[in-house]
């Protein structure tokens, strides 16, 4: 069998949430079955494909092209052209890691993974360039009316399939993203980028990011939908009350993402500004010591199709304060102490009880990593195998 994969999502130079499901998931897909020969079409005008070391598998054959995405992009939402199956030397079905227009020929099956409909709940959260192209460039919904099969990453991604684009449930199936064992350990194996690095020291980040003794943390892009602005107001609160020592700082580390005007406004008035350090986007390998190294992570999204660092920072032992909406009451389990995000006050005295109760610290640590065990790159590529082979071959089990 001739799978082909999209790797376009790897061409941006950005390692947000979807890029990370591809470089979880391909290297054990490709050690599944060695008879499966995989086909990986990239295309990208100016940026190269990093030399990851699962390129060098004899089943896997790389197809690079140097078009410009976005011409790419038009021709295959206007013109239906060209085939990706063809540009990759024939396919049986092509897999699609996140949906973009991807135009194949009628003889070749269509497997796409959804990872949410951000875009169509809570379009206020997102620039207009963003919604024009979620909605109209990409087409989400003719991609998930063609594709055979769908991937959907948590079941509140399925559940909005089938109620806001209609989609039929009995071809969605749930398979939730992983995390690897080295991680789960405190010890990345950058494998990605071709060598092997321990997660640095933790006395190395401290002195790298300047960080204070005893912080919260929050991890993730600044955009509005990760409600950033709803845990400076938490922060706030707690310190204008004196729920919290003098010494207590936030630290909000993570990549500049759209639309954070509002956030840097409320900052900079801030009377307690001070205890509050932007550090910026973190290296892949130094997340894990600077998750170990908060005392509470605290990621109150309003909206999440998987959420990557919820279970990132219970893997590396520290408790953790989410949202008990979309998504991710289904990745934190019972690892997670679970709020309501649009209310202030329930945040800030989640944050609180972490901080200063250290009994219900390590009952959340304890259960949180036990959450972790339940995931797995492993069992990730062994179900998203399944669906593919299942969609040239419905008998397949």
């Amino acid at each position: 069998m001739d799978i082909g994969i999209d790797l376009r999502v790897l061409a941006g130079g950005s390692y947000g949430g979807i890029a990370q499901y591809v470089l979880g998931l391909l290297p054990e897909l490709f050690r599944l079955d060695k008879n499966i020969r995989f086909k990986l079409f990239f295309n990208a005008y100016r940026q190269s494909l990093p030399d990851y070391s699962w390129l060098d598998q004899e089943n896997v054959q790389l197809f690079k092209f140097n078009y410009p995405n976005r011409l790419l992009f038009a021709s295959s939402r206007l013109f239906s052209y060209p085939k990706l199956d063809y540009l990759v030397q024939g396919a049986d079905v092509f897999f699609s890691p996140h949906f973009f227009s991807a135009p194949l020929s009628p003889r070749c099956r269509s497997v796409v993974t959804f990872h949410d409909l951000s875009f169509i709940r809570y379009p206020g959260f997102f620039s207009w360039r963003k919604n024009v192209w979620h909605r109209f460039e990409m087409n989400p919904y003719w991609q998930a009316q063609q594709a055979i099969k769908i991937i959907a990453v948590s079941q509140s991604t399925k559940d909005d399939l089938v109620n806001l684009l209609g989609v039929d449930p009995k071809k969605i199936e749930v398979t939730y993203s992983g995390i690897t064992d080295q991680r789960r350990r405190g010890t990345v194996f950058c494998e990605n980028l071709n060598k092997k690095l321990c997660s640095p020291e933790p006395l190395e980040i401290i002195k790298k990011y300047n960080l204070p003794e005893k912080f919260f943390l929050f991890l993730g892009a600044l955009e509005p939908r990760k409600n950033i602005i709803g845990i400076l107001k938490a922060f706030t609160y707690l310190k204008s009350t004196a729920q919290i020592s003098k010494e207590s700082a936030l630290v909000i580390a993570g990549p500049f993402g759209w639309l954070y005007g509002d956030l840097f406004k409320f900052y900079k008035n801030s009377p307690y500004r001070e205890s509050i350090h932007f550090i910026g986007p973190v290296m892949e390998q130094e997340k894990m010591a600077l998750y170990s190294l908060s005392r509470v992570f605290v990621y109150p999204s309003f909206f999440e199709g998987f959420g990557f660092p919820v279970l990132e920072a219970m893997a590396a032992g520290a408790p953790v304060v989410t949202s008990r909406n979309s998504s991710l009451p289904e990745v934190a389990g019972r690892g997670g102490l679970l709020v309501d995000p649009y209310n202030i006050k329930e945040i800030a005295e989640a944050m609180k009880n972490l901080w200063l109760n250290q009994s219900l610290r390590d009952l959340y640590i304890k259960k949180g990593l036990e959450q972790v065990k339940k995931f797995s790159w492993r069992k990730t590529a062994e179900q998203t195998l399944k669906v593919i082979i299942s969609a040239v071959d419905p008998t397949h089990n």
